[in-house]
């Protein structure tokens, strides 16, 4: 039996991912660069993923 999965690529530093089955708006991160990623669509076995900007909170100190 095997697992599918899912073949990608961090848009930032282009590392080669395979990640488990996914379903757009779901998040990850890069192994690589650490960058946090969303999948934005998924078609045929390969996921688009597109960066996502991480803000940071201002708990106003």
């Amino acid at each position: 039996m095997t697992t599918a999965t899912l073949a990608g690529s961090c848009p930032e530093c282009e590392t080669d991912l395979t990640v488990p089955p996914m379903v757009p708006g779901e998040t990850l991160s890069c192994p690589e660069c650490m960058l946090t990623l969303r999948v934005e669509d998924v078609t045929n076995g390969k996921v688009t993923l597109q960066m996502v900007e991480v803000q940071l909170r201002d708990w106003g100190q």
